[in-house]
């Protein structure tokens, strides 16, 4: 007599789990909350998911759980075991219990069999076994039979209303009626839950708190995919976190300790990945393979550019894509811009680049992959200037990972000119952008690959009228060597955030290199890089010189007829004209003209810096509501951009103009310099002095002059690493009023001294040519209370002179006018009025020189 059906898979809630378990459960419960949903609503719900994701587990929990009209039980069919399409009918009759094997019949039974329609037909015995059944069938793992698995989902669909199947499948069945729900990585905080979990179970007392970064990164590295993080965290009993994450390059060797009870696939992390790879064709591993040197994924185009060779062609390349996301081998996503890109998980990536060497493909494909995007950051660079800047800056941060792994790859095989162009194609979004650190560091990566231009004896650079980078390399001769000109400023502009090597003989030796190599300014002295050498000649003193050349580039600019270059120039030189009282006017004009040129060619950059200036020069003639109004359009402008490194400094000056007008309390001044501060502290630390001295000052003026001096301490430590005088002057002078207002007068009097003895520096007078006034004004403070008449007499002529000394057109800010109060108020109260006016008129007849003696 025929055997009785077995439930060799039936799935019930009183029976449970049938299967060993090695993913966790941890963290999907929302996700089987909706599968549950989807299952009393269609037929066909497939779980669709990379190897380790947790597709089988997701099933199981789902099946014994699912509340839908199912009285017939719940059915569990394992497929992985099957290595024959053609076997999956018979897989799925043996899970049901519906073979029948006769041992021992009679003739009737033998002639029944015969005669049975089905009887050889292991798909329409299935359907029949079900067709009067109302049932739940969960399929495990369809993709290496995926076509066979198709069809009986789609024959049961069809002829047995009452069953719905949950289907797990590194890809689609593509049966109509079919609903994908995809089962995503786990997110960083249900990662990092898992494997606490798994962790203490494998050491306990293992906790994520004890080294929460390392942690993460292991999550991270490890794409939140269950298995692997279960993987991981058995090696916990071996490893700490740090040691584990450190390791994980080598991946594939360290995740081999799963479970011996699951499918040999799930015991090491190669095998999960191995099981997908042999699934594929020989043009979907080609493009898989070549996936691999992108960082960050791409799009569509780029993708053909570096995927297509070989037996791959360029319209071949969209369609194996496609194929390898249903595969869930490749991530499909939209980006901002609204095109789809395409990404590796990092293991598949691992995975991908180890077949991509096997096949001896690496030099090839990484090679396309730097021409790709050498290509994308030179077209790029020009519409960096216009009204497409955001969208292009925006594109270039999405493919910034790319372009580094392009420019390693450049460096790495000493290819120069690809490398010099890649630098000086991607120097105006670093700039943007606020990537100075980057900027240095591949500027002189490059340089390193060729000559000095700027050695002795150094080669006069010809002029110049087209851009290194115009054309793709090569590049003839003269465009070669001024490439080499171009990344060697970069370095040396993007290198202050350490000035201490720029007294140095081998920097200032590269400097008057830089000046003596173009003369008088060249044509290519008006775009970037070569723009950069005003710097050259700011960094070496040669201020006199410096006002000649901006000058001079003006007018070259609007010869030449170019706009943008036009504009830049006039800006700078609206920033260099605030500091000189008898150019200021020019200045001013200098920074409207600029502003309007900028709004009518789109930059909004430019519109940025020359609003900036415009804002300074309205600053110093104390036009505070009209600064405002500039500050306030420049933040909007490069908020827009995405620049946010210059967004601190932009809200500290607008603050300042804002407490000047006593438009805000002194509260809300300070809160808005704080946070100013803390901004650019996280966004670009180089760039935070400005807010931290005047934050620094406010605090002193109310009184809190241990919390001030905590901010000027630290300016001076770091002002100190940049050792050029004109830092060092204003911090003396700093510290010395803060020693005054601490009740130290003569120790203030020993900086204000030294301070005093910087003033003559060039730059000074340059930029801060108001320094002489202040630090007299500071003096005569730090006199006045010293008391005694000898002193008080001292005070009153110092601020005589220091009146003298005040720059032409320089409007008295708050801090100034209150030094001043409280010196008269000393001095006045020491000597009397007549004498202290006597002495006051005394100072104002002295020469700068005779009052810093009285200092």
């Amino acid at each position: 007599m025929p055997n009785p059906p077995r439930p060799v898979r039936a799935v019930t809630p009183a029976r449970g789990n049938l299967r060993a378990r090695l993913t966790s459960f941890v963290g999907r419960e929302d996700d089987l909350v909706l599968i549950r949903e989807d299952l009393t609503r269609h037929r066909l719900v497939t779980l669709l998911g990379p190897g380790g994701a947790g597709k089988t587990r997701l099933s199981q929990e789902a099946a014994e759980a699912a509340d839908g009209p199912w009285p017939d039980g719940v059915w569990f069919a394992e497929l992985a075991p099957v290595e024959d399409p053609e076997n999956v009918p018979e897989a799925v009759l043996t899970a049901l219990g519906a073979r029948e094997t006769v041992v021992r019949g009679t003739a009737a039974e033998g002639l029944r069999a015969a005669t049975d329609a089905t009887a050889l037909d292991p798909l329409a015995r299935v359907a029949e076994h079900c067709e009067r059944r109302r049932m739940l069938l969960v399929l495990d793992n369809c993709e290496h039979v995926v076509d066979a698995a198709a069809r009986l989902a789609e024959t049961l669909l069809a002829h047995c209303p009452g069953v719905t199947v949950l289907a797990t499948s590194r890809e689609p069945l593509a049966v109509p009626g079919e609903l994908v729900r995809p089962v995503e990585p786990l997110p960083d905080p249900t990662a990092l839950r898992l494997l606490a979990d798994r962790g203490a179970a494998a050491r306990p007392g293992f906790r994520v708190a004890d080294d929460p970064e390392a942690c993460a990164e292991i999550c991270r590295r490890l794409d939140g995919l269950p298995l692997a993080i279960e993987l991981a965290a058995a090696r916990l009993r071996l490893l700490n976190p740090r040691g584990l994450a450190d390791r994980l390059d080598d991946r594939f060797r360290l995740l081999t300790s799963g479970s011996r009870t699951v499918l040999p696939r799930q015991q090491t992390l190669r095998a999960v990945v191995d099981w997908s790879w042999d699934l594929l064709t020989g043009t979907e591993r080609a493009v898989l393979r070549r996936l691999s040197v992108f960082a960050g994924g791409c799009d569509l185009a780029l993708a053909e550019e570096v995927c297509a060779a070989g037996d791959v062609g360029a319209r071949d390349v969209a369609a194996l894509l496609g194929s390898l996301v249903d595969k869930s081998l490749v991530v499909a996503a939209p980006a901002a811009d609204g095109q789809m890109r395409y990404r590796l998980l990092e293991t598949v990536g691992e995975y991908a680049g180890e077949r991509l060497d096997e096949a001896g493909e690496r030099a090839d494909t990484t090679g396309r992959h730097l021409v790709a995007f050498r290509e994308l950051a030179r077209t790029a660079d020009p519409l960096l200037r216009g009204p497409e800047q955001r969208a292009w800056l925006e594109r270039l941060e999405l493919e910034h990972d790319n372009m580094r792994t392009a420019l390693r790859h450049a460096v790495a095989v000493r290819d120069e000119q690809e490398a010099l162009c890649m630098v000086l194609s991607l120097g105006w979004f670093w700039q943007l952008r606020d990537h100075r650190v980057e900027a240095r560091n591949w500027a002189e990566a490059a340089a390193a690959l060729g000559p000095d231009p700027f050695a002795e004896p150094v080669e006069l650079a010809p002029p110049l009228f087209v851009s290194c980078t115009d054309a793709p390399p090569p590049m003839p001769p003269d465009l070669l060597m001024e490439a080499r000109r171009g990344v060697r400023l970069f370095a040396v502009i993007h290198n202050d955030a350490d000035l201490r090597g720029i007294g140095t003989p081998e920097m200032q030796r590269r400097l008057r290199g830089i000046i003596e190599a173009y003369g008088d300014g060249q044509p290519q002295n008006l775009r970037m890089p070569g723009m950069m050498w005003f710097f050259a000649l700011l960094l070496t003193n040669a201020v006199d010189d410096l006002c000649t050349v901006v000058d001079a580039a003006v007018e070259r600019c609007r010869e030449l007829g170019y706009s943008w270059e036009l504009a830049t120039a006039l800006q700078l030189r609206a920033k260099l004209l605030n500091e000189i009282p008898e150019r200021a006017a020019l200045g001013s004009r200098d920074a409207d003209e600029s502003l309007e040129i900028f709004r009518r060619i789109g930059d909004s950059w430019g519109v940025a810096e020359a609003l900036s200036g415009r804002a300074e020069a309205h600053e110093r003639a104390g036009e505070f509501a009209a600064a405002a109004d500039d500050y306030r359009e420049a933040i909007e402008r490069v908020q827009e951009l995405g620049s946010h490194g210059q967004v601190p400094h932009l809200r500290s000056r607008l603050a300042e103009v804002l407490l000047e007008s006593e438009a805000i309390s002194a509260e809300e001044g300070e809160r808005m310099l704080t946070e100013a501060l803390g901004e650019a502290e996280l966004s670009h630390p180089d760039g935070a002095a400005f807010t931290r001295v005047q934050l620094g000052i406010r605090l002193a003026r109310a009184g809190r002059i241990a919390e001030a001096r905590e901010h000027f301490d630290l300016m001076a430590e770091e002002f100190a690493q940049r050792a050029l005088p004109l830092f060092e002057c204003m911090m003396l002078g700093l510290m010395g009023w803060l020693d005054t207002l601490e009740g130290r007068p003569a120790d203030g009097l020993v900086k204000l001294r030294g301070a005093m003895g910087l003033v003559d520096d060039p730059l000074v007078g340059l930029v801060a040519s108001h320094l002489p006034m202040v630090h007299m004004q500071q003096a005569a403070l730090a006199h006045a209370v010293l008391g005694g008449e000898e002193d008080a007499l001292t005070a009153a002529r110092l601020m005589g002179a220091a009146v003298t000394a005040r720059p032409e057109g320089h409007f008295v800010v708050s801090q100034e006018r209150e030094i001043r109060e409280r010196t008269e108020e000393l001095a006045r109260a020491a000597l009397g009025p007549e004498a202290y006016e006597r002495a006051y008129a005394e100072g104002a007849r002295l020469s700068p020189t005779e009052a810093a003696a009285l200092v």
